[in-house]
């Protein structure tokens, strides 16, 4: 089967229900998505398949029918992503597990609404776990990230 992910394409053989984590991990050699829960509860494997958010520990590789984009294809050789470049800034990570499913559903949510609410973060990121609880790091990134977009940063 052929994947698409960051850009370049992937002839993979793999069994139609492998999770879409394990042919990116161990078929690719994409580790940004982490192994957390395999039930698609903690967030930590999160990736975008044509913008969306999803979790790619319970979605079967079979039924990927658009490109991925995982944590390692944000950024661009030039420079981070303006969410990356505010958790940076926010100093977001402390054990960093969950960091690259928190950015990636950071990076969907802002995708959809240029300047998100409290209430707008809270619902985009609610299936993403912190162990380290640093949420309210997260929000103020996530606000930051906002203003270098609107900025063209």
């Amino acid at each position: 089967m052929r994947l698409t992910v960051d850009g370049q394409s992937f002839d993979i053989d793999a069994d139609p229900d492998m999770p879409l984590l394990w042919a990116l991990r161990d078929l690719i050699g994409k580790t940004g998505p982490k192994f957390g829960c395999g039930i698609a509860a903690c967030g930590a494997c999160t990736v975008h398949v044509d913008g969306q958010p999803v979790r790619s520990c319970s979605l079967p590789v079979g039924q990927v029918s658009g490109a991925v984009t995982t944590i390692e294809g944000i950024g661009t050789a030039g420079g981070l992503h303006p969410v990356q470049q505010a958790w940076l800034e926010e100093q977001v990570a402390q054990c960093g597990y969950c960091q690259a499913g928190q950015i990636m559903s950071a990076v969907a949510l802002l995708d959809e609404v240029a300047d998100p609410s409290d209430a707008d973060i809270d619902n985009a990121m609610g299936g993403n776990l912190c162990r380290c609880g640093t949420y309210p790091k997260i929000r103020s990134a996530i606000k930051k990230a906002a203003a270098l977009k609107t900025a063209g940063l």
